[in-house]
């Protein structure tokens, strides 16, 4: 890369991360709340009596880093089938898949999927949601896990470090699926709730591109860490502020523009390529009860999606 190139690709990587990290007066408007570009008080407080002592950590993006596809849009079908959407809703949420492998999420893609979800969700049960993802988690996602990504979370973990999930999906998604993996530490979109547990419409915190940056600086001063020590891995450009955060950054399967600025930064990059199944490196999971049920299931959420195609 000549230097004019590598000038211009940081050009860019700054566009795009400036463009995600929205201006802090814009917040409340956007969020029904002032302060959901950081982590709450109550937040910290459970983020401080888990405290282990470990001065390093390694932070994981979720989708496209260490699963294959977008967690939120994979749910698609399990909330078809427990009705919470319409087969008009599945094959959009298809489609989004579709585009989000072959593109990725920029800064608008995003939006417009931040404000869908909060129009979708309005009114659903917190509970119920995080209940169907438990009980879909071994057919939905954790046979995209990469081997990598297990395997690196491993070897952090031998080298004693904490390791954290961190995605702009919801924690009622994220947070089973850390269980799963037995990792202890999120931080993930968390939905305002009304007196019934009920999704209000608004974001408490949204941990998505510049939020994600504030919480990790959060998290390291109430646990303690090393940020110059720190490991930190992701995908998208929107998460550039992520990446600059700590002193070891990795571009895990990058678009386009987060390619170019691990480049011109001299980052490492590493391309994932093998998704597992979570059953053969974690044999201490439940078995699989209910996988018949639940195929017979998704044949009949994918008879409905066609019939619905065949009368448009």
């Amino acid at each position: 890369m000549t230097e004019g190139e590598r000038e211009d690709a940081l050009r860019a990587a700054e566009h795009a991360a400036a463009e995600a990290a929205s201006p802090a007066v814009e917040t409340e408007q956007r969020y029904a709340r002032p302060d959901a570009d950081r982590l709450s008080e109550t937040m910290l407080h459970r983020v401080a009596v888990r405290r282990t002592g470990a001065t390093e950590a390694a932070f994981f993006d979720l989708d496209k880093t260490i699963i294959a596809r977008s967690s939120t849009l994979v749910m698609g079908r399990t909330f078809f089938r427990d009705g919470l959407i319409s087969s008009a809703m599945v094959l959009k949420t298809l489609y989004a898949q579709a585009v989000y492998q072959i593109v990725g999420a920029d800064h608008e893609k995003m939006e417009q999927a931040r404000h869908a979800a909060l129009e979708l969700t309005k009114g659903w049960e917190a509970d119920r949601v995080r209940r169907l993802v438990r009980e879909t988690m071994e057919e939905t996602m954790a046979p995209l896990a990469y081997q990598e990504a297990l395997d690196l979370i491993a070897e952090h973990r031998r080298a004693g470090r904490d390791v954290w999930i961190v995605s702009s999906s919801g924690e009622e998604i994220v947070e089973p699926f850390s269980e799963y993996l037995g990792i202890p530490d999120v931080i993930a979109t968390r939905s305002g709730l009304d007196e019934d547990g009920r999704y209000d419409g608004t974001l408490e915190f949204y941990a998505y591109a510049a939020a994600k940056a504030t919480a990790i600086r959060q998290i390291a001063e109430t646990r303690g860490y090393d940020l110059a020590r720190s490991f930190a891995y992701s995908d998208s450009i929107t998460d550039l502020p992520l990446l600059t955060t700590v002193g070891r950054p990795t571009a895990v399967n990058p678009d386009r523009e987060l390619r170019a600025a691990a480049v011109a930064m001299g980052w490492e990059t590493r391309d994932f390529q093998r998704p597992v199944r979570l059953r053969d490196r974690l044999p201490d999971v439940p078995g699989p009860a209910g996988r018949v049920a639940a195929g017979l299931a998704a044949a009949a959420a994918g008879v409905l999606v066609y019939r619905s195609l065949a009368r448009s």
